[in-house]
């Protein structure tokens, strides 16, 4: 089977193309499963964000093409809801979803991984910066929130690497995914960045392996362009490291499957 998790939609403002034409789209790429999981509304940087006013909208669209489609291909509906103390709304965590994903993009005020405040890296201390962000993964992890951890190592986005061993930085929070019994998205975004690599990396592939935390896939869609991105590519990463499952869900109900 052919899954897809991570996919938005025009009303997080910085996506193209309509729900409709995802799933289409996904349709042709012959996915099997594909989930909608745009960003969830909060009140912070709500520019990136559908509103609280457009969360019934865009369930019901997203309801609309499950069922219209229903004989060709799987929808799923979910939130990408970001890790940020003091702005989670309890509102958005009640909502009748198949999943959540939970997300680090703040450290703090800073969005560490948009275009527009790159210029911050050149202020702090890299490895402080990283151990900072899988300190905040690992606290995600523990609030047991949320069903999948995105894009694992997004810190690494604009190829800011650290000089220490990542393995040991992000250790800790890998561990607490696993007490979390949290599944962890191979995410194709990453390819189509500055880093040039999925999320997660290969070091940190070897840790989640070792632990035998579940794994599913995301293309991170923010254009029709992106659906099924590098789709083999990822999954013969995953591969390599020994999976063959991966996870689905329903009505927040983790189901594993052949890929």
């Amino acid at each position: 089977m052919i899954i897809d998790l991570h996919n938005h939609t025009y009303l997080c403002n910085h996506a193209e193309g309509s729900i409709e034409e995802y799933v289409q789209s996904a349709i042709s790429k012959k996915i099997n499963v594909f989930g909608f999981s745009d960003h969830a509304p909060m009140n912070f940087d709500m520019r990136y964000r559908m509103s609280f006013a457009e969360m019934e909208n865009y369930e019901k669209e997203v309801l609309h093409v499950k069922e219209k489609y229903a004989d060709d291909i799987e929808i799923l509906l979910a939130y990408e809801v970001d890790f940020l103390e003091g702005y989670i709304d309890e509102s958005v965590l009640k909502r009748n979803v198949d999943y959540f994903i939970g997300s680090v993009h703040y450290l703090g005020n800073w969005g560490f991984d948009n275009p527009e405040f790159i210029g911050e890296y050149k202020n702090k201390n890299i490895d402080e910066v990283w151990e900072r962000y899988f300190e905040t993964i690992a606290q995600m992890a523990k609030s047991k929130l949320f069903d999948v951890v995105g894009h694992l190592d997004l810190i690494k986005v604009f190829n800011f690497l650290p000089k220490k061993d990542v393995r040991l930085i992000a250790q800790k929070a890998i561990k607490e995914i696993k007490k979390a019994d949290m599944v962890i998205e191979i995410n194709a975004a990453g390819l189509r960045k500055p880093v040039e690599e999925q999320y997660p990396s290969h070091n940190l592939m070897e840790l989640i392996a070792e632990l035998d935390i579940p794994i599913t896939f995301g293309s991170d869609a923010h254009s029709v362009a992106h659906i099924g991105y590098n789709q083999d590519e990822i999954r013969a990463f995953s591969k390599n490291y020994g999976y063959k499952k991966c996870a689905t869900f329903k009505n927040r109900e983790r189901i594993m499957v052949n890929f």
